[in-house]
Parts: structure tokens; sequence; C-alpha cells
């Protein structure tokens, strides 16, 4: 009985899938490495050259309507959708005893075999966004109610043991995902996350999972101490580092929070002075570079998101354009964008026609 631990993610960040799975490798050498591919297959993209053992292209998921599905989602709205579905597809494989979920924007910093001690027996593990409630009025608004906006749980992280109770919990979610993965926070929707707050109420087994060296981040370093620095090793709260999730890296709010949520805390910035070091030639790689498949309809005119939305919400258009990619004729997806939704959506075009 083997373990898989897989990410989900476009081409283009595959920069950071690598540290990723890398610090998988490290640590469980044991596990069998995926990637889900929230994109299609580019030539450049080899797996002699990557700590990743297989690929599963959105292609190969059992996803009903699947073209004009895709067209529905933004990139990591893509990326956060596909989750379910290769969960549901590892989780028939034979002799799989377990499949975990992490983020590309995580790294492995030692061992898990606690977590996998406490998902024996159970069906579902999750990592709350907080273990330890906050005290200070401006960490609860940072955290706390970030956490009632976006979810209880982070989905940076998930583990499901492939039995009947972990089965059904995939199937249930990848159906509600398949509606409703968006990021509309107004209306208790972010992307894949907000339904997972359902599972210990709905599902059997399910392990909250409150060490607190487990999906260390920054609206968690208010209330876990770090120690330590790359060459000794980092601890929270004692142990030993399990995972870090290093999100909005790129954008530098993760630093931006980091500094607010662990002012002087010297192995905060190590950790992160660290991963800007390990990370910092991720843009000049090749594959960072390579657009998303699923960006552009097929004359190279760009899907804005205000595309995608309509056409979420418009059946007539779902039913009147099938292939919505295909920009090959007047009678087309991205022609209709172009002269007739300006007319009537004027308040969704107009800044851009004047722009």
């Amino acid at each position: 009985m083997k373990t898989i631990a897989f990410t989900s993610a476009a081409v283009n960040y595959l920069p950071k899938v690598r540290q990723l799975c890398r610090s998988i490798r490290r640590f469980h050498s044991e596990f069998e490495i995926v990637l889900a591919l929230a994109d299609e297959p580019n030539p450049a993209l080899s797996l002699a050259d990557e700590p990743i053992d297989r690929i599963i292209p959105v292609a190969a998921l059992d996803i009903p309507d699947r073209q004009r599905w895709v067209f529905f989602h933004s990139i990591v709205e893509l990326a956060t959708a596909i989750k379910p579905f290769v969960l549901k597809q590892l989780l028939a494989e034979p002799n799989v005893e377990r499949v975990l979920y992490f983020d590309p924007d995580m790294v492995l910093f030692s061992r898990l075999d606690d977590l996998l001690e406490a998902m024996e027996g159970g069906s579902i593990a999750l990592t709350p966004h907080q273990t330890t409630p906050e005290t200070e009025l401006e960490a609860i608004r940072d955290n706390e109610i970030a956490s009632l906006k976006h979810g209880i749980y982070n989905l940076g992280f998930l583990g499901v043991n492939a039995n009947d109770e972990g089965r059904r919990f995939a199937a249930w979610w990848a159906e509600r995902i398949y509606h409703f993965c968006v990021a509309d926070i107004p209306n208790g929707l972010f992307t894949d996350q907000r339904w997972v707050d359902f599972a210990p109420a709905f599902f059997e087994g399910v392990r909250i999972l409150k060490s607190p060296r487990f999906n260390v981040a920054t609206w968690n370093l208010t209330t876990r101490h770090l120690e330590g620095d790359a060459e000794r090793g980092f601890r929270v709260e004692g142990a030993p580092l399990g995972f870090y999730h290093f999100t909005g890296f790129d954008s530098g709010a993760h630093r931006v929070m980091a500094d607010k949520n662990a002012p002087g805390n010297l192995a905060v910035q190590a950790l992160v002075a660290w991963y800007a070091q390990q990370t910092r030639f991720d843009h000049e790689d090749p594959l960072s570079r390579v657009q998303w498949a699923f960006g552009r309809y097929s004359d190279g005119s760009p899907v804005e998101l205000s595309h995608r939305r309509l056409y979420r919400q418009r059946p007539d258009l779902q039913q009147a354009y099938p292939d919505p990619f295909d920009a090959t004729s007047l009678a087309s997806l991205a022609s209709w964008m172009r002269l007739q939704a300006p007319i009537e959506y004027p308040e969704l075009f107009a800044k851009k026609a004047h722009g």
C-alpha cells in the first residue's frame, strides 16, 4: 500500500513545484509524487528532469463537458478546481492507502510520520488556519476574520484515506467544486476552500490536525514561535517544522505579513530569506514563461476574466458556443465578447474601452 502526494499547478509555476517536490522526495522518498497539471502538457516539461513521478493533465480527468468547464475558470481557480477530481482518481487506484495534497508554494522541512499516524483509522485530515485564539484586536482582524471569509481550514494541505468515507468525501467535494469553484467572498465562496468547512459535520473520521508544526504560515505566526535557521533547521514551539506555506511570496505580501505577525523574529526572517534565495532564478526558467494554454482564444486574443464570468452565467452562450476557445469564425464567442458584450454589459467593458 502506498501514499501519493500531489500538487496542482500550471506549467509556468513549475519552479515553485520543484521546491515542494524536492522536499517531499528528501523526507519521504517512499511517496509517489504526482503533478495535477491545470494546463496542457508542454514539450519542455520532461519528467526526466523533475522530482515528479507522473503528471495528470486536466484532459485526463473525468470532468463532464470539460472544455466549457475549463473556460469558466481563471488559472488559479482551475488549479484548485481540479483538485477533487484528481483526488477521486487517485483514491480509486489499486494499492493506494492515502492521498495527500500540498499547495505548490509549500516546502517540507522534516518527516511527517506523526501526521500519517494521526490519519490512521480516520478518513480526512485538515489543518485549520488558526489553532490558538488571537489576543490582539488587529490580529483578530487580519487572521481570524480572514478565516471567516476564506474558510476555517487551509486547503493548502489535505489528507484523505482510501476508504469508503474518504471516497465519499472526494465525490461530494468534486460535485460542489464542479459548479461552484469561484472566488466570490461576498457570496460565501472562496474557490475550493469554504466547502470543506462542512467536512466535520458531513463526514466521519475527520482528523483536525492541531500540531503547530503543520501548515505554518503568516496567518498563524502570531501564535506559533519559530526558531532556528536554514543550517541547523527550524523548530516551531519546540518541535521540528513540518511544512511551511509561502503563500503570496512573489507578490511581496508574504514578507509584509511575516514582518507584521512576527516582528523581530530572526528565524522567520531567515526562513523567508532562504526561500527567496531558493527561488531567486524562478523568473529566468524557460518554463516560467510558458503561456497558460487556456488563457487565450484560438486566434491568440486573451480571454478576459469578465468573459469567463459571463459565459459561466449565460447558458444560452454555452449552447451557442460549445467550444468557447474556438475563434476561427465571426460566429464565435470571442467575436460576441468583442462586439455584443460591450452593448449588453457596458459597465464591464467601458473601462477597457476608455482606458
